[in-house]
């Protein structure tokens, strides 16, 4: 018999071959058999590995995307999602993009992924909107930041494809103990990155990070970005309490402020930029003269807000005249865009005397939001982080084309929204939050304008699809008032068969099974591209063999980025997060904090925390 295949494959058929000379005719059929079995496997594997087009672009997936790239140069790529309003608007551009390169010399393959089916790539290439598109350079992804056109993408490409290019220095400032104190102490606000090499979260924030950089750097005045290898500046970690990877901080004029603006997590998109650079509402200080008293507390306030927050000052006494203010007010102010009939123009605070920097901050943050507010992706998640939060989801546009498309329907929004003055309202464009919408399952509703509640303990409650209208959007609020709408749930199938070491949780059976309170549970929340998850997986494994037969302990685990978390005690932060649930107190999960997720650490974590570990009868 000739041997054929993979290794396996191999030693199957000479295995099989020395059955055949020892054998009856029955069993030189069998091997026979076997061989048209393996034919087949190979068939199949060869499908799978199968490149298709449609309309000129080629189809790539996570099973055929590392076999067919391992020999191209270059490779145009975009990552879309079949629902998208932009991808599909760009679909017939891309085409002809296609359709160009392809006469190329040499031809430059144009292929598109399908980011919500192919979860693996899309996560390799930190992908977290649509469309993404990324060109490929012998296997190194360059972001593409132009604008979606045949004529800018193609020259990029053919820019890329050259065999002398190199990508351009990085804007990110590297510190070290030389020059970290002259850099940082120099710098009016500068934000700095400490890292790891070996960290993944790390790696994937980089491209992100250097696309901030390099946005900041074309400010007047410029903001540097800079970042500093922890791991071999020891004494700058040490100095700056450096405890994990990455920590970043904002430093002004020297002085360190911890960063704890958004940044998506783990990998996906970080929006530093945007949030230096942002302006949703304003706060201004009318002052004196920069010896005023009150101008430094005003400036110790702001420092510790600037990350969300714009603030001017100012020692003009024409502007406090304009704004109707005497010196030593703190005047909070909405956009012209977002005032109405039913709240105030400004909000006015005396700052002057013995004014607390508390109250300062408790002033810009009471005041900080209109009664209907525009949320902006994941740059607004603080700002939109009190519940419950009722959003609106349409076409939202504030340009000179849409705005009154736009205030149309947040008018009918104000109408609700003054009503309810303990709830935050807010719109939100319906393509930025595409995936959100798709979780409430309201992206197939067939309508223009969709409601949601975003509620305490991350339940969330989707309005039925009908006709939009303020009346309509009353009565579903005072349904959830009342207590009478069922919550939104994403999860996956629940399992038909659950009898392995490690317990499956989906949405639908995190109550049943982590709240138990008759169990300990130790839940793992895991993300299906996590390499740290991945080196994680035959540690746990073990972990649920060794517990198997404990009747009262489940080890369990969760894709959070598949299913809902029922409870906000569990809050998950980046990927693997392991909590104990005890017995009889699931609101007070612990915290598996220790760095070595072996099986030994692991198995010390449970010990410490199980009640009374007792055996089944079947192992006694």
């Amino acid at each position: 018999l000739r041997p054929r295949g993979t290794f396996a494959g191999f030693v199957t058929n000479f295995l099989t071959g020395l059955d055949v000379f020892r054998s009856d005719s029955s069993n030189k059929e069998d091997a026979i058999e076997d061989e048209e079995e393996e034919d087949d496997d190979e068939e199949e594997e060869e499908d799978d590995l199968e490149v298709k087009e449609e309309n000129g672009v080629l189809v790539l997936n996570d099973i055929n995307f590392d076999n067919f790239v391992a020999d191209k140069d270059t490779v145009l790529l975009e990552f879309y999602a079949p629902w998208c309003g932009h991808c599909k608007q760009f679909a017939p551009e891309y085409e002809k993009i296609a359709s160009t390169l392809k006469e190329n010399d040499p031809p430059i393959p144009v292929a598109k992924i399908d980011a919500t089916s192919e979860s693996a790539l899309a996560g390799r290439f930190g992908v977290s909107g649509y469309p993404t598109i990324k060109i490929l350079k012998k296997g190194e992804a360059v972001d593409y930041e132009g604008s979606r056109t045949q004529e800018e993408i193609v020259a990029k490409v053919k820019e890329v494809s050259q065999p002398n290019w190199t990508p351009p220095p990085e804007v990110t400032l590297v510190l070290t103990k030389e020059n970290f104190d002259d850099v940082v102490n120099g710098a009016d606000i500068i934000l700095v990155e400490f890292y790891a090499p070996w960290c993944g979260h790390c790696k994937k924030l980089a491209p992100e990070y250097e696309k901030a950089a390099k946005e900041l750097s074309k400010r007047s005045p410029p903001i540097p970005l800079a970042k500093v290898d922890a791991t071999a500046e020891t004494d700058l970690a040490k100095r700056f309490e450096v405890s994990s990877y990455p920590t970043l901080k904002i430093f002004r004029k020297g002085k360190p402020f911890d960063y704890n603006g958004p940044r998506e997590k783990y990998g996906k998109h970080m929006l530093c930029s945007q949030v230096l650079m942002g302006m949703m509402s304003s706060s201004l200080g009318s002052l004196k003269q920069e010896s005023d008293p009150a101008y430094q507390q005003y400036q110790d306030a702001a420092n510790n807000l600037r990350e969300d927050y714009k603030f001017h000052h100012t020692f003009s006494t024409e502007i406090a005249k304009f704004l109707k203010v005497s010196s030593g007010k703190l005047v909070v102010m909405q956009p012209e865009k977002f005032q109405s009939k039913y709240e105030p123009r400004s909000n006015v605070l005396d700052i002057q005397g013995s004014a607390a920097g508390s109250a300062i901050r408790e002033h810009v943050l009471r005041h900080t939001l209109p009664l209907v507010g525009h949320r902006r992706s994941a740059n607004d998640a603080k700002r939109y982080a009190r519940r419950p939060l009722v959003v609106v989801y349409y076409s939202v546009d504030f340009s000179f084309d849409y705005r009154a498309a736009t205030q149309f329907w947040r008018n009918k929004v104000l109408e609700v929204a003054k009503d309810f003055p303990e709830y935050t309202f807010a719109v939100a464009d319906e393509d930025d939050f595409a995936s959100e919408v798709r979780d409430l399952g309201l992206s197939e509703s067939g309508e223009d304008v969709n409601a949601a509640i975003l509620a305490e303990g991350g339940r969330r409650f989707a309005m039925e699809p009908d006709d939009f209208d303020a009346d309509a959007l009353r009565e579903f609020v005072r349904a959830f008032q009342d207590g009478t709408l069922k919550p939104v749930v994403k999860s996956q199938p629940v399992p038909k068969n659950n009898k392995g070491p490690v317990k499956v949780v989906v949405g639908k059976t995190f109550d049943s099974v982590v709240m138990d309170p008759k169990k300990d549970v130790l839940i793992e929340f895991y993300a299906p591209w996590c390499g740290h998850c991945k080196q994680l997986e035959p540690e746990y494994a073990a972990l649920g063999k060794k517990y198997k037969n404990r009747k009262n302990l489940v080890i369990a685990k969760m894709d959070a980025t598949a299913n809902d978390i029922t409870s906000d005690r569990y809050r998950v932060d980046g990927f693997p997060t392991i909590y104990f649930a005890p017995r009889g107190d699931k609101k007070n999960p612990i915290k598996f904090e220790d760095g070595n997720r072996d099986l030994e650490h692991l198995s010390k974590f449970v010990e410490e925390h199980a009640t009374k570990l007792s055996r089944t009868r079947e192992e006694l």
